[in-house]
């Protein structure tokens, strides 16, 4: 994925929406593809990067990497790296996270009443 320049238009923009609205500015941290499930799946508590990957389907090994590192950049996950041989590494959510639990149950719900099935 390429990376945009700070000073294009493109990005500007971007900065100038996240900082006007907070819609746009939970939706950028939310936003990509995978993140949403991730986080929905760290709901139920602490896990290993294998549970994550098994537990969520078709995603691949660099996408989960890159979106958990983003999610901790962003703190809305925690990585623990336990000193043990073989490494262990857990993530978890963080307490911003769990307080965006209700807005995600509420989209959840919505989509279920309004999804419509595509072949």
């Amino acid at each position: 994925m390429s990376v945009r320049k700070v000073n294009s238009t493109n990005s500007q923009n971007q900065h100038l929406l996240k900082n006007f609205c907070g819609v746009v500015y939970t939706l950028e941290l939310i936003g990509a593809r995978w993140k949403m499930l991730i986080l929905y799946k760290l709901e139920s508590g602490r896990k290993r990067y294998s549970t994550l990957r098994d537990e969520i389907p078709n995603i691949t090994e660099r996408m989960l990497t890159r979106q958990l590192k983003e999610l901790e950049k962003d703190h809305l996950i925690k990585r623990t790296v336990h000193a043990e041989i073989p490494l262990r590494v857990e993530y978890e959510l963080t307490e911003t996270a769990n307080s965006l639990s209700p807005v995600w149950h509420a989209m959840e719900a919505w989509g279920k009443r309004h999804k419509v099935t595509y072949l």
